[in-house]
């Protein structure tokens, strides 16, 4: 079981690391479409209505990556946090605690930054929210191309920890955008849950009946008032891991296998498509260092990531709460720490949520630019000290094979 376990999390890691490669180009293509003398078309495109009249789904092209592709997003989400809760790092307390209070404190910390230096401003009441999540894809990307020498342990250091990162970002979305919840919806959407875990429980297989209640659960969400990609996590995690003596996989497995090349190949990169595309003029620059909104966002990823995941997990190990990764330095830790700054997909998202409805507009997208430009900076910042930490770890490793063997 164990090895198995850990061949799951090294193809996790190789697909989000490829899809984190896509994700950038894509995030890049937006950026250099809109800036271009055909960004009105970039507009017209994320702006052209698809929709589904039997339903009344009247959703433009962006609304659907962000409330329809995301889902699967977070359904991979789901199985991941699933499995690492059951029999991944997250099952041993021990293991589990350290990347646990790294993720509280990297939530807890971004958050306070955010709502103390943008307080008064417009949106920020629920915009303090942007910056509390690290994008797993991103993260782990700069990390496969930078820190190749950094002991493994690091990688699932930071795995967990963004699982559990996502998952705190997932309920704060639950919270802060849902108001008015239609109860009989609600109810459809809780019916498709229990037929999904029952459908898990007598071992049922069929797509015919998953797809369906996937579908209704997105629908009736939706229609509840409630974001539907969270319809994604709760299937995500009723789906069982551990395989049957009949099996030879679990079902999560499989479904991992089938979605998640799909998830990180192609919905979160359209997402980051049609996401990403933010204006970037002299006005845009200027604002980014003058206005709270972006000097919150900016400085609750930066700093505030950094010094919660850093802060707390070096006082946790000296309290002697939780241990440090095997072969990791404070250092090593720092490192990766910076990388927790990295909040693109759903940081994305939370901005969107968040500030609709603020102005004409304009604060989205200078929180955009915000959330683009730091997660951008903490990728370079980053990755000069992996690599730095990366020329140490060979240097001891070098040390150690020409000791003399005793």
């Amino acid at each position: 079981m164990i090895s198995q376990v850990r061949s799951e999390l090294t193809r996790y890691l190789r697909t989000e690391t490829v899809g984190g490669a896509i994700l950038l180009i894509a995030a890049a293509t937006a950026l250099l479409w809109v800036n271009s003398p055909w960004g009105d078309s970039y507009f017209t495109m994320t702006e052209t209505v698809l929709p589904i009249a039997p339903l009344h789904l009247d959703l433009t092209l962006a609304d659907w990556t962000k409330d329809g592709l995301l889902a699967i997003f977070f359904f991979v989400a789901g199985l991941e946090l699933k499995r690492e809760l059951v029999v991944g790092e997250l099952a041993d307390p021990k293991r589990a605690a350290l990347p646990i209070i790294a993720a509280l404190g990297g939530v807890a910390t971004p958050a306070l930054i955010a709502f103390v230096v943008g307080f008064g401003t417009d949106g920020m009441d629920r915009g303090w929210a942007i910056p509390v999540a690290t994008d797993i894809a991103f993260a782990l990307a700069v990390l496969a191309m930078t820190g190749s020498r950094i002991p493994a342990s690091a990688r699932v250091f930071l795995l967990s920890l963004a699982v559990v990162d996502d998952l705190v970002a997932i309920v704060l979305i639950a919270v802060l955008f849902t108001s008015a919840v239609s109860l009989l919806w609600l109810l459809a959407a809780a019916a498709c849950f229990g037929g999904w875990a029952l459908a898990q429980h007598r071992r049922i297989s069929s797509p015919v009946i998953y797809v369906p209640l996937a579908l209704i659960a997105w629908y009736a969400l939706h229609e509840a008032g409630i974001h539907p990609t969270l319809a994604g996590v709760g299937l995500g995690l009723l789906t069982r891991v551990r395989p049957d003596e009949r099996e030879d996989q679990a079902p999560a497995t499989r479904l991992e296998h089938l979605i998640q090349p799909i998830s990180a190949g192609l919905c979160v990169p359209l997402f980051a498509l049609f996401a990403s595309g933010v204006p970037l003029d002299g006005k845009v620059f200027g604002q980014l260092f003058t206005d709270r909104l972006s000097l919150a966002i900016i400085l609750g990823l930066l700093l505030g990531k950094t010094i919660g995941i850093f802060g707390i997990s070096w006082l946790a190990i000296r309290l002697g709460i939780a241990e440090r990764p095997a072969d990791l330095g404070h250092r090593d830790m720092f490192a990766l720490s910076v990388l927790g700054a990295i909040g693109f997909t759903v940081s994305l998202l939370v901005a969107e949520l968040a500030l609709a409805d603020v102005g004409d507009g304009s604060a989205v997208e200078l929180a955009k630019a915000a959330v683009l430009v730091t997660s951008m900076a903490a990728s370079l910042i980053g990755s000069a000290l992996l690599l730095r930490r990366g020329r140490v770890h060979r240097a001891r490793h070098e040390a150690r094979a020409l000791q003399p063997e005793e």
